[in-house]
């Protein structure tokens, strides 16, 4: 679904005189216990799909607080942000905000957030960790995982089957062998797996399969890791993806993904779960096959395990001016406990936590999204690194590797001296 991929992308802009705002060090659990009310801000997805779980959260607090008033504001993606900054240079800030968990690394660096006790939050200790690191900086925690969006291989059942394959490929050399079948006989005119080169989060699955990461902590610091031995191998088996496969508009992010995929010229996507039942919605399959046609399946990689998948999601965090940061605490922990978990998965999200991931993996419906998540990665949570995607270091390095501008190791030795010169600024 595309909240899913709204909260997933994208680092907020950096907020400016919020630090040192005032509230306390000790975390949510230092005060605000004895408030009268109590001010939450969630985006639109909460209000229109699951207004329940947030009603049954109200409950359970004010149970427990007898009069307590709970407050509530829904918020759209593209504005909320730009609210939150306006308020968070006030003395009126909301108690608990909801943040994509990719925005969440900017508002920590800059001391937005008051610390909280991951042992007051169920489940913490299985938080998924993706999601565990999206709210962790600097060795403190300062929010907690709300819902997860994973990212699964999709393709084409009938395109599959003209060449003879009737089933998902289950390891990267069945999958490679089925797509070079099928580029065979479709011609170079058409993509078995559609695959634009900027795609950034499908680029870097390939790295850390292969052991390498973007960047690496050493004594404090991070610094870039793209020029490793292991990361080159993942470039490269990206690249070759890429050459073999890929016979669109080399210079393309995945923005349109499910669009093009639409258009009926691609076999294969490996994206957002929820881009494959968008390409297939009358408005966007300009084919008429793709209802029946389409078929999720784990995305194998060539390290012989599931590909590690970025994972997408929402947080939940309490402003260090919030006046209410210990009653804050008990309305997510209410929220994002174990009924409200159950009734996100309802609604078709991935938990937050290993226990009920588990669990999804043996109902048909929820299987593949549910086992791709279990192996999953997270950008480096290092002070500099919204300088780093705001300026596109990757996506330019992927560019230039992908349009043969320069080799994977030149576009990966200047991706790297450029991360380098930001990474940990502040």
């Amino acid at each position: 679904m595309k909240r899913k991929l709204a909260a997933a992308i994208g680092i907020a802009g950096m907020v400016v005189s919020i630090a040192a705002c005032g509230g306390n060090d000790k975390g949510s659990s230092g005060g605000g216990a004895d408030a009268k009310e109590l001010t939450v801000w969630l985006t639109v997805d909460a209000q229109n799909n699951w207004p329940d779980l947030v009603k049954a959260a109200d409950a359970a607090v004010q149970k427990k607080h007898p009069g307590i008033k709970i407050n509530h504001e829904y918020y759209g993606w593209p504005d909320k942000n730009t609210k939150l900054d306006a308020v968070l240079a006030t003395d009126k800030a909301p108690d608990v905000v909801e943040m994509g968990n990719t925005e969440m690394l900017g508002y920590m660096v800059k001391g937005a957030f008051a610390p909280v006790d991951p042992a007051q939050f169920t489940n913490s200790s299985a938080w998924l960790d993706g999601l565990k690191a999206s709210v962790t900086y600097d060795g403190k925690t300062y929010g907690v995982p709300y819902y997860a969006g994973g990212r699964v291989a999709n393709w084409r059942k009938d395109v599959a089957a003209s060449v003879g394959v009737k089933t998902p490929p289950r390891t990267y050399a069945e999958l490679t062998a089925a797509l070079d079948k099928i580029q065979k006989k479709e011609g170079d005119k058409f993509s078995a797996w559609y695959q634009p080169t900027r795609d950034w989060y499908a680029a870097m699955s390939f790295v850390y399969d292969a052991g390498g990461s973007i960047a690496k902590q050493e004594g404090g610091q991070w610094k870039a890791n793209l020029s490793s031995p292991e990361s080159i191998k993942g470039l490269t088996e990206f690249k070759d993806i890429v050459d073999k496969y890929m016979h669109g508009d080399k210079t393309k992010d995945e923005s349109d993904r499910y669009i093009v995929y639409g258009q009926g010229k691609s076999a294969m996507i490996f994206g957002a779960a929820w881009e494959g039942a968008t390409a297939a919605d009358p408005k966007n399959d300009k084919t008429g096959k793709l209802k029946d046609n389409l078929e999720n399946f784990v995305m194998p990689g060539p390290s012989g395990k599931n590909m590690p998948v970025f994972l997408g999601g929402s947080d939940l965090a309490v402003p260090v001016k919030s006046k209410a940061q210990a009653l804050a605490a008990e309305w997510i922990n209410a929220f994002t406990g174990p009924s409200g978990q159950k009734g996100l998965i309802a609604k078709g999200n991935l938990p937050n936590n290993k226990t009920d991931l588990a669990t999804l993996k043996n109902d048909p419906a929820t299987a593949v999204p549910a086992t791709a998540a279990e192996s999953n990665w997270f950008v480096p949570m290092a002070p500099g690194w919204g300088q780093v995607e705001k300026a596109q270091v990757l996506q330019t390095m992927l560019q230039n590797i992908g349009t043969g501008k320069q080799s994977v190791q030149a576009a990966a030795k200047d991706a790297d001296a450029a991360i380098d010169k930001v990474i940990n600024t502040k």
